[in-house]
């Protein structure tokens, strides 16, 4: 698994595994808890940790399509 750190308000760091297209995300409202979404292609995995505001990306491409 690839881990970035994010430089958002919302979003500490994030993670994502190709092999199993999963995605997690550490909120800054709990740093501890990793949050998983399943399914995700490599191209959401990239704009979010391309994007200048990955709360936002994070609202509009993945929160709710795909399943925790």
């Amino acid at each position: 698994m690839e881990i970035r750190n994010l430089n958002s308000s919302a979003i500490r760091r994030a993670g994502y595994s190709a092999e199993s297209r999963t995605l997690t995300i550490w909120f800054t409202s709990d740093p501890a808890l990793g949050y998983d979404y399943y399914g995700v292609p490599a191209h959401i995995w990239q704009g979010l940790i391309s994007t200048s505001s990955a709360g936002t990306y994070f609202h509009l491409h993945i929160e709710k399509q795909y399943g925790r």
